[in-house]
């Protein structure tokens, strides 16, 4: 299920304004900045303050204003490590669809939802589905998200569920909701893989495996079925521990490759 857009916080907004506008310049005057970000002088002033007090930007002179620094590269590192993930996993995706006909979808976490990096859908004979690059899914309800929930650390799996909704990343404190959550994170654990659970049945269904590495999860991926085809238990007795082994393979890969 696609999340709703959420608000932005209006000091953040205005931070990264100033990034951007930096970012397209060798250096910027104050007043060049007050023009492109529409903020006010004193505004800018302090943020630009607090940038440069982090790291992330420096004043060059009066006359030539102020610059980023090369500390901003470090906010690409996640960028990089998905690149890292889609190259180590593709090719064993890529074989898997070939053999097996069924289509294959690699997601992370971001900013609290499951993002789709990589699909061998357009690939596969059997996909009813898109690639679905451009949606962002709750991590409650698809196989991905599932299994990504019920293999990570408890800090990332709590700040997860805080951006979703859960007070406090607590699911003691979210009532029945929680509870059943929490029961359905260990029956996950125990088998290994998860299932979709979507709020309306769908005439697709979706089992999904954890990439896992040192106790971190580094993406999810899952197949995606017809319910006319199979029963969760015939999806999982055909293709869990293939998957599960193609999820240890591509951990592999991705440690190699330097993700």
């Amino acid at each position: 299920m696609p999340l709703a857009v959420p608000a932005a916080i209006e000091p953040v907004r205005r931070s990264f304004a100033v990034l951007e506008a930096l970012n397209r310049r060798r250096s910027s005057t104050l007043a060049e900045l007050a023009a492109e970000t529409g903020l006010p002088k004193p505004t800018l002033a302090r943020l630009l303050e607090t940038l440069i007090a982090l790291g992330y930007a420096t004043r060059v002179s009066r006359q030539l204003g102020y610059r980023i620094t090369d500390r901003v590269l470090g906010l690409s590192g996640g960028i990089r490590f998905v690149d890292h993930l889609v190259d180590a996993a593709a090719p064993h995706m890529r074989r898997f669809t070939r053999e097996q006909g069924w289509p294959l979808y690699l997601g992370t976490l971001s900013s609290g939802a499951v993002v789709v990096r990589f699909s061998t859908a357009p690939e596969s004979p059997m996909a009813l589905d898109t690639a679905g690059y451009a949606l962002r899914l709750s991590p409650f309800t698809g196989a991905m998200g599932r299994v990504y929930l019920a293999f990570c650390p408890e800090a990332e799996r709590r700040d997860i569920l805080a951006a979703n909704g859960i007070p406090d990343g607590d699911l003691l404190k979210a009532g029945r909701r929680g509870l059943a959550l929490a029961a359905a994170f260990e029956r996950i654990r125990r088998d290994g893989h998860a299932f979709q659970m979507p709020p309306k049945p769908r005439r697709t269904h979706g089992i999904g495996v954890a990439i896992r590495h040192g106790g971190h999860v580094l993406a999810a991926m899952s197949l995606r079925f017809p319910r006319s085809a199979m029963t969760e238990g015939q999806a999982a007795e055909r293709f869990a521990p293939e998957l599960g082994r193609l999820a240890e393979a591509i951990a592999v890969d991705v440690m190699q490759a330097g993700g």
